[in-house]
């Protein structure tokens, strides 16, 4: 699933090589025996993070973005809600983080959620504020990989 804004349509070709590469790298890894931890893929301009967590209630996961990085949310084991809204409807509550390109935002009254199983993906692009890490009905142990692809190369 990718879901973005028409007016957002043309700016990304999501079917860039750069984005083959990190699909090709999520359908040919096996992730079972990995830890936690970054993965190198293409130098800085792709590369993974391996991220295990149990997942929390949605009132204690915060809404960020990310400027300098798409995000390609890859469930690889368990299941969260991920939740999505425009950037536009969001109130930053940080400022941004350089050095982490990263900003959390105050939580919207409304907004869209997904809800990712094992094998399911997100494409999050800079335009898009989102909520990873929510439950379902009960916490549930999670390993994810987060491809980070650089915008500008």
């Amino acid at each position: 699933m990718l879901t973005t804004r028409i007016g957002d349509a043309a700016r990304y070709d999501y079917l860039a090589e750069k984005f083959q590469k990190a699909f090709r790298f999520l359908e040919k890894t096996d992730f079972s025996g990995m830890k936690a931890g970054k993965v190198e893929i293409d130098g800085d301009r792709i590369f993974a993070e391996i991220q295990e967590y149990t997942t929390k209630p949605e009132e204690e996961c915060r809404f960020e973005s990310h400027k300098k990085y798409f995000d390609i949310q890859y469930m690889a084991e368990g299941e969260e809600f991920f939740g999505y809204i425009p950037l536009e409807y969001l109130e930053p509550d940080t400022g941004y983080d350089e050095s982490r390109d990263l900003e959390f935002y105050k939580a919207p009254r409304i907004s869209g959620r997904i809800h990712l199983k094992k094998g399911d993906f997100a494409v999050v692009s800079p335009q898009d504020g989102h909520q990873p890490r929510c439950m379902g009905e009960a916490p549930c142990q999670v390993k994810k990989i987060v491809v980070k692809v650089l915008v500008d190369f």
